[in-house]
């Protein structure tokens, strides 16, 4: 015993001193001089306070003691058998790949196993484990796959291999004081420091810029660089590689800047560019909840080990912020809005938001409504975080989390547009009006998708990607992410000539965002939001203005729809709306090609088929279709040289890597200054049990633009029962306190605001 304490001191002395050898580069903003904690491991996610207190408590909190016993049953299936580090070969969903995933999960909960149950059998797991990696990567050349700008080692590119020294770190901090100091030694400086100086300074076109694989790049060598009390590997994390020689306006092949505008990187950069002060992540929520893991991990310890940082007060508390606005923008069933690259059905039941919920909870002043977001996922963090969340769901502190209508700033300093988010009881209308969203932004200004009960209704298509499934391109983006995913034709907005906005050219649309006109939920019968887009298209200005609106005529709330356009020009425009369901009726006729060809050649419209061709009938054009046992109606004004195309999507895919859903797109031809308006409506049901139709026909007889010019847009809207509506909208004034006057039709209107809704029978 004497014996241990006397290396344990021997230790700390060699320790301390390699932090003041290693304190070369400091931050004239950091207080890196001052050390690193020294209270001992565990002290990343697991405290030695938190493990005594988690130990006092084992089986008498139901909802941690099933967290653990599901990691103790994973990881003691992966005990009994060989552990296994084979030679790095395949693409995401490959063999190898996999493995070495799964080996960073398992080491990662078998260290927190170990803290907790103190049980020698997880700790020899860990150590026996990492034994095999350092004796590998002592040798491991460069993947051999080369598509990635930065190839990894363990994986085909830097970010995984971040990934696995994220989780690894955890493992090694959790036994690190069941290793002798010679085994200690062995693995950091045959295999942590190699890995950490690879993914850094080695590869600094991955590590040194501003988006989500860098911030994986940055916790990876900071958490390991808080393990082993590295402050050159701490500094590095929190602040770049000083010098790196790169172009500081070059670009990597992904099309991300390699800094942020000041030339920074690192952490810190990582934490101030893509986060608006609202919390919204300018890359979109899926790549918002990927990149949660990173940043609130590395937050965790970096409290835990530097409180002097005070890495959650940062930005005005950011972080924090943006776990509550990455909630709000998931529908109804927990599942994230697919703005930008997303996949659909990613939602708040994954790992990484688990970890989001619990740290927020524990480190943002326990807010009740977040443990009714645990309550659904059912499990939580095998750490102080994990174990306060399930302590205050046993307490019964849990209140509702309300999802409600919000609107998220993009950009730095919240001025470069954002998304706002509609909400009723049932219906949700996401509108889209933010920046270019970095390399995985897609080309759709002023583009909305709409939700009922969490089900798409007006759908936005998301990533063209088959993740971590190898039998379709290695688990990758597909080529059709970028021929038809990102272009503007796959999504519910304007398009001009057939051409992309920015003619879907990144170094363009990166210069510009959409600017919110006005958004409005004061009054909870009229949600509304209104933006502008005046650079998508040079010398064309789009106005699009979105509500939900209930009203009692209507059985549902229903949703009306404007879009202005002014060019100076005369130009073809496409508007289409992508239905998920089966057409019911149309009142308009239509022409079924015999053979199916291409809508067109470029610019996305290569990948829809024309399947009919017709013109409107009269003055309104609808279309009723029936998804998930309710109907839906779009009644539209139209004019009767508009063109009405029924598409689907598949054209120029012979891998099949697209679904196969439809559009209905509103073509005028020849007009300059111009405008579409629709109303959507949700409205009755049908039962396949007792096969019968509710109220299965529109309530919409007539919709009508009756005023339009610079300075003010009028609509009127007449149900079946004569009931007529007219909303009138102030283009150019959006205060709150402007008042106006208006005559339409002998009939003088006045309001104060920046618009008007009326019944005028």
């Amino acid at each position: 015993m004497a014996f241990k304490n006397i290396s344990k001191l021997v230790a700390i002395l060699i320790f301390t001193v390699g932090i003041l050898v290693s304190c070369k580069e400091q931050s004239p903003n950091s207080n890196m001089d001052q050390a690193i904690s020294n209270e001992g491991h565990p002290n990343l996610i697991l405290t030695k306070k938190g493990v005594s207190h988690i130990r006092q408590k084992l089986g008498q909190v139901p909802l941690f003691d099933k967290s653990l016993e599901a990691a103790k049953q994973e990881v003691d299936l992966e005990i009994g058998l060989e552990i296994e580090v084979p030679i790095p070969k395949d693409f995401s969903g490959g063999y190898t790949h996999e493995r070495h995933k799964r080996n960073f999960l398992m080491l990662q909960k078998a260290g927190v196993l170990y803290q907790i149950l103190n049980e020698e059998k997880y700790a020899k797991y860990v150590k026996d484990m990492l034994m095999e990696y350092e004796a590998m990567y002592k040798t491991l050349p460069v993947h051999p796959q080369t598509r990635s700008y930065a190839r990894g080692k363990l994986f085909w590119q830097c970010l995984n291999d971040s990934n696995w020294l994220v989780y690894v770190s955890q493992a090694y901090d959790c036994i690190y004081d069941y290793l002798s100091q010679e085994e200690r030694d062995k693995l950091e400086n045959n295999l942590f420091r190699p890995f950490a100086d690879f993914i850094s300074i080695e590869n600094p076109q991955f590590y040194n810029r501003v988006h989500n694989h860098s911030t994986w790049g940055n916790a990876a060598v900071g958490m390991i660089g808080l393990v082993m009390g590295d402050e050159d590997l701490i500094h590095r994390a929190l602040y770049g590689i000083e010098n790196d020689g790169l172009d500081p306006d070059a670009k990597d092949n992904d099309g991300g800047f390699i800094k942020d505008k000041e030339g920074r990187a690192g952490f810190l950069a990582n934490l101030e560019e893509p986060f608006s002060p609202d919390g919204y992540y300018t890359e979109g929520p899926y790549y918002q909840r990927y990149a949660m893991y990173p940043f609130l991990i590395f937050a965790e310890a970096l409290d835990n080990v530097k409180p002097e940082l005070k890495i959650f007060e940062h930005k005005d508390g950011v972080l924090l912020k943006s776990v509550h606005a990455l909630l709000q923008l998931s529908d109804a069933d927990g599942e994230f809005f697919p703005l930008n690259d997303g996949q659909k059905g990613m939602s708040y039941y994954s790992r990484e938001l688990v970890t989001a919920v619990d740290i927020a909870y524990y480190y943002g002043g326990k807010n009740p409504e977040l443990l009714s977001i645990a309550e659904k996922q059912d499990q939580v963090l095998l750490d102080d975080t994990g174990f306060a969340v399930a302590l205050g769901v046993n307490d019964g502190a849990i209140e509702p989390f309300v999802k409600k209508s919000i609107n998220l700033s993009d950009g730095p300093n919240g001025n470069q547009g954002g998304v706002g988010v509609l909400r009723t009881d049932t219906v949700e209308l996401v509108f889209k009006y933010a920046a270019q969203g970095s390399s995985h932004g897609h080309y759709d200004k002023l583009s909305f998708s709409l939700y009922d009960d969490g089900e798409e209704v007006i759908q936005d298509y998301g990533l063209a990607r088959f993740v971590n499934i190898e039998q379709k391109g290695g688990g990758n983006y597909l080529k059709e992410n970028t021929t038809w995913a990102k272009q503007s034709i796959a999504h519910n907005t304007i398009i001009q000539n057939e051409t992309s906005h920015f003619e879907a050219k990144y170094e363009v649309g990166s210069k510009f965002h959409s600017d919110l006109y006005f958004f409005n939920i004061e009054n909870p019968n009229v949600q509304i939001v209104s933006a502008k887009e005046q650079n998508a298209y040079p010398g064309t200005d789009m106005h699009r203005t979105m509500a939900i609106i209930k009203d009692e005529d209507f059985e549902r709330p229903y949703v009306m729809d404007i879009m202005r356009v002014n060019s100076e020009t005369k130009n073809q425009y496409d508007l289409p709306y992508y239905f998920i369901g089966q057409v019911v009726k149309t009142n308009f006729s239509y022409n079924a090609p015999k053979l199916l060809k291409p809508l067109g050649d470029k610019n996305g419209y290569q990948h829809l088929y024309l399947e009919g061709e017709g013109k409107p009938s009269g003055s309104n054009t609808m279309l009723s279709w029936l998804n998930n046992e309710r109907f839906y109606t779009l009644t539209s004004a139209t004019d009767n040289k508009d063109e009405l195309l029924f598409t689907r999507i598949g054209a120029n895919d012979p891998e099949f890597n697209l679904r196969r859903e439809a559009a209905l797109i509103m073509r005028r031809k020849n007009a300059d200054n111009t405008i579409f308006a629709s109303i959507i409506e949700t409205h009755g049901g049908y039962s396949p049990v007792s096969e019968l139709a509710l109220n299965s026909n529109s309530n919409v007889s007539e919709i009508k633009v009756i005023y339009n010019n610079a300075a003010y847009t009028a609509l009127s809207m007449t149900t079946v029962n004569d009931k007529t509506k007219l909303f009138i909208l102030a283009n150019e004034e959006a205060s709150a306190q402007t008042k106006h006057n208006l005559e339409i039709n002998g009939k003088n209107y006045e309001w104060t605001g920046p618009y008007h809704l009326i019944k005028t029978d």
